[in-house]
């Protein structure tokens, strides 16, 4: 069972992100302020989830959350100013979109900046320990996985309906066939070294 609190806060926002190792895309984050009595036997970390569930529970969330926000940093700004800042700038960033201020925060992983001198608390894997948490990485994870379908309409050579922009070998291939689009992210290592583009 998760648990619904680290601190002894009443306003305890999760926070995670999604599509940080992603060779396309934004990374996408997301906050999330649950009740005191919230309970859903469903909710863990959405990595262990199937996509059918993480589509269910999205609505639940959104509708029992005391406040919750959303936000993208997209591969341009990645790029200038490297993943791990990318990451915790969109957690920020979905902070930001809460309604209600947070008196305590908790972050998955083990890397965060402080936010508005609110106190925080890293977990490593957070998403299979506290429910706002996970909640908030099946949000960040559901946005990302639409954003990465739309797109794949315009690029469909890359498969990013299935594979989201993660570095498949069929994701790969197609950067070798074709090359790599506007929303690749350059900064990454998009092939691997015996796969290197012939310039």
């Amino acid at each position: 069972m998760l648990a619904l609190k680290y601190s002894s806060y009443q306003l305890e926002a999760g926070t995670d992100e999604a599509g940080r190792g992603c060779l396309s895309g934004p990374v996408v984050a997301a906050a999330v302020i649950l009740p005191p009595d919230f309970k859903h036997g469903m909710l863990t970390d959405s990595k262990q989830l199937s996509e059918k569930k993480r589509q269910l529970l999205r609505p639940i969330i959104e509708k029992e959350a005391l406040s919750f926000g959303v936000s993208f940093v997209y591969q341009q700004e990645i790029d200038e100013i490297n993943i791990l800042n990318a990451s915790i700038l969109a957690m920020h960033k979905s902070l930001d979109e809460l309604k209600l201020r947070p008196e305590f925060i908790i972050v998955d992983g083990n890397r965060f900046k402080n936010y508005q001198e609110i106190p925080h608390q890293t977990i490593v894997k957070g998403d299979a320990k506290y429910l706002s948490i996970a909640a908030a990485s099946i949000l960040a994870k559901t946005y990302r996985d639409d954003y990465m379908e739309k797109l794949h309409l315009e690029f469909p050579s890359y498969n990013w309906a299935r594979n989201k922009g993660y570095p498949t070998k069929e994701h790969r291939s197609a950067i070798k066939e074709s090359g790599p689009t506007i929303h690749h992210r350059l900064s990454f290592k998009l092939l691997p070294d015996q796969l290197k583009f012939d310039l």
